[in-house]
């Protein structure tokens, strides 16, 4: 099993805006009152396409859909939330707490990598909206694909029985905790305060109560993860949401946002840089308006490609 990958896929928007229904329980979110819809849109689309040449030139595939006009999806550029590829050829898709995110999933976008890749399972975790449980893909768990473990802060948008749901169905060991900002208002996704790449983790331990810091700390060092610690003002940065890729070449790359670049400290940096090289990529109207950085606009595609 393989911990990261060189394929990507990533949803050009095409009503990008500020999603009033997220906003409810997404503190990372803003409103940008000097700028026009318009505005918003067009600078969102610059900074897409940015960051899809800037991972193209380091040599990681990604493959752009294009996010239909119609019905609005303001938030279409993050698809890691609703849908998630793995290597033993699945496609999972997950049930969204907000309605205006549901309409997201696309059986169209799906379909439309059959001529490239080998699907050979489907699950449809979304009828657990019925419930009012949900499970937000990859923004709700950090996956170790090697280890089967999948690490979970519980909030509104991630809910326990659900992700034992979901490690019992594809046999990975849940570990789950709360996370909190300063405010000691939930952290929304766990992809924000945690990232995981093939030997380190990127962690706000700041943000875990005390007495659940211990699960989580053993079990990455059980799998030989090496901890970097990052603050609460980092978290907000950004920080947490990054993404480690490899080059069609084997080079590891960690794809982070420049604001989250610019929070890190000398020591963070250079203890990065002994592990894997970074890429920062600068998509602030993205990140301001939408509450999720780089990780959240990439879904990883660990399927199968065809000849």
């Amino acid at each position: 099993m393989k911990q990261i990958t060189d394929t990507i896929l990533m949803v050009r928007p095409s009503r990008f805006g500020f999603n009033a229904e997220t906003g409810l329980t997404n503190s990372f979110q803003n409103r940008v009152n000097n700028l026009s819809n318009e505005e918003i849109q067009r600078k969102s689309i610059d900074e897409f396409d940015a960051m899809v040449d800037l991972i193209r030139k380091v040599g990681i595939e990604v493959v752009v859909v294009e996010d239909t006009p119609t019905p609005i999806k303001p938030d279409a550029v993050f698809p890691n939330n609703w849908i998630s590829f793995h290597q033993d050829g699945t496609v999972i898709t997950y049930p969204m707490q907000s309605n205006n995110r549901r309409i997201e999933r696309r059986e169209d976008l799906i379909e439309g990598l059959l001529d490239k890749f080998y699907i050979s399972r489907r699950y449809s975790l979304e009828v657990f909206e019925a419930k009012q449980q949900y499970l937000e893909g990859t923004g709700s768990m950090i996956l170790d694909h090697v280890h089967k473990i999948v690490y979970a802060c519980l909030s509104p948008r991630t809910d326990v029985r659900l992700l034992e749901h979901f490690s019992v169905l594809f046999n990975f060991k849940p570990v789950y905790f709360h996370s909190y900002n300063e405010e000691k208002v939930p952290v929304y996704h766990t992809n924000v305060m945690m990232a995981l790449g093939v030997d380190f983790a990127i962690v706000c331990l700041d943000s875990i109560p005390i007495e659940e810091r211990s699960l989580l700390i053993d079990s990455l060092q059980t799998t030989n993860k090496k901890i970097i610690p990052i603050t609460l003002d980092q978290m907000n940065q950004f920080a947490g949401n990054m993404l480690q890729l490899q080059s069609r070449n084997g080079e590891k790359y960690l794809i982070m946002s420049q604001t989250a670049f610019l929070s890190l400290q000398k020591e963070q940096i250079s203890e990065l840089e002994s592990l894997t090289k970074l890429l920062p990529i600068s998509i602030p109207i993205i990140e301001t308006i939408g509450g999720g950085s780089v990780r959240c606009m990439i879904a990883e595609l660990f399927l199968k490609k065809k000849n």
